[in-house]
C-alpha cells in the first residue's frame, strides 16, 4: 500500500515537558481507507520483552502534542509502550479534505492504531488497550464495540459527538424541527463550499471571549487559547473544523452496541464538567463486572486534559495492569 508522504516535525513542540524516563520517536501507520496517520511513540527506557501497549487520541479538535501526548508519555513512564496519534485529516496526519471528522473513519483510526501496535516487535498483540479523551472518548468506546482485540478501554472526560450534534448540549435541541434547521443550514453550506472550491471553517474556541460566554466555553478558552494548551496545529486553538463536519454525526449515532462490549471499560469524568452526563449515561448502558465509572470530585472538563494532579494515572495504571493480561 502506498503511504502518503507526511511532513513530520523533528522538534519537541509539545505543550508538556519531555520525560527523561522514556524514549520518543515519530511513527506512521495507515488505516483501511488508505489514510496515513502520524503518531508519537513512547517506550520506557530499558524496557525488556514484550510490553502491553496503549493507543491514545483526543480531545476532539486537539493534536497529539496536547493532552493525548501527555497521557501517552505518562503511561509509558509506567511501563507501557504507547502511541499518541493525530486522527485522519488533522494535525500531522494525512487525508483530504483537511479538518473533517467522521464517526466511521475516526473509529477506524483507533482500529488502525491497534493494527500498528499488533505488529510491533516490542508489543504484545494480546495486551492492547486504548485511551480516548473528550470526543475521542466516545470514538474509543465505539471502537471497543467493534474491535475484539482491544482488551481494555479508558474514556476520559468523554463526549458523545453524535448526541451533542443531533440533540444539542444537555439535549436542549432534541426535536425534529431543531434537527431540520441544522440540516437545512449545513446543506446550504455545502453549496457555498462547492461554489468556493474550499470548505469554510467553523472557527475554533471564541477569541476574544464574549462576556456572556457559558462556563464551559471559558473552560475551553483557558486551555486552547492560552500558553497552557495552545498549539499551532490544533483546530480548537485556531480555525476549527469544517462547518459541514457535523453532517454525518446528525445521521449516524455511535455507541449503538456498546452494551455488547465484553472487554474492560473505565470511564473517567470530572464531577463539575458540563459534559459529565455523557459518561454517566454511557456507563448505564454498559454490561458486565469489568466496567467502571470514576467521578473526580470538583473537576471540570479540561482538568482531565493536563492537570496531572487531577488525572487519575494511578487508577488507569492499575486498570490496564489488571486487564491487559
Amino acid at each position: 500500500m502506498m503511504k502518503e508522504q507526511l511532513n513530520l516535525t523533528k522538534d519537541w513542540d509539545k505543550t508538556f515537558p519531555q520525560s527523561e524516563k522514556v524514549n520518543h520517536s515519530k511513527v506512521t501507520f495507515h488505516n483501511r481507507y488508505g489514510i496515513t496517520l502520524a503518531a508519537d511513540m513512547y517506550v520506557p527506557k530499558n524496557a525488556e520483552g514484550k510490553l502491553a501497549a496503549i493507543a491514545v487520541s483526543g480531545p476532539f479538535g486537539a493534536v497529539k502534542e496536547q493532552a493525548s501526548g501527555l497521557y501517552a508519555q505518562t503511561m509509558a513512564e509506567r511501563g507501557f509502550l504507547t502511541i499518541a496519534f493525530d486522527p485522519s485529516f488533522t494535525g500531522e496526519s494525512g487525508g483530504t479534505p483537511r479538518y473533517v471528522a467522521s464517526p466511521d473513519i475516526n473509529t477506524e483510526d483507533f482500529q488502525a492504531a491497534v493494527d500498528f501496535l499488533s505488529v510491533q516487535d516490542m508489543a504484545d498483540p494480546d495486551k492492547i488497550g486504548i485511551i480516548g479523551i473528550c470526543g475521542w472518548g466516545g470514538m474509543a468506546l465505539n471502537a471497543a464495540s467493534i474491535d475484539t482485540r482491544i482488551k481494555a478501554t479508558v474514556a476520559s472526560t468523554m463526549y458523545d459527538m453524535s448526541r451533542v450534534n443531533a440533540k444539542g448540549y444537555f439535549d436542549s435541541e432534541d426535536t425534529e424541527k431543531a434537527r431540520y434547521e441544522k440540516r437545512k443550514a449545513l446543506n446550504a453550506q455545502r453549496i457555498t463550499d462547492y461554489k468556493n472550491g474550499e470548505y469554510a471553517l467553523a472557527g475554533g474556541v471564541a477569541d476574544p471571549l464574549p462576556e456572556d460566554a457559558p462556563f464551559f466555553v471559558k473552560d475551553y478558552y483557558d486551555y486552547y487559547k492560552t500558553d497552557r494548551g495552545y498549539h499551532a496545529r490544533s483546530l480548537n486553538s485556531n480555525g476549527g473544523w469544517n462547518i459541514t463536519s457535523s453532517l454525518s454525526f446528525l445521521n449516524m449515532p455511535i455507541l449503538q452496541y456498546s452494551q455488547e462490549i465484553r472487554n474492560a471499560v473505565l470511564l473517567i469524568h470530572g464531577e463539575k464538567a458540563h459534559s459529565c452526563y455523557f459518561s454517566r449515561d454511557a456507563f448505564k448502558k454498559l454490561e458486565g463486572d469489568n466496567k467502571e465509572l470514576m467521578i473526580i470530585p470538583g473537576a471540570v472538563h479540561t482538568d482531565l486534559y493536563d492537570r496531572t494532579d487531577v488525572i487519575p494515572f494511578d487508577k488507569m495504571t492499575e486498570f490496564f495492569k489488571k486487564y491487559l493480561v
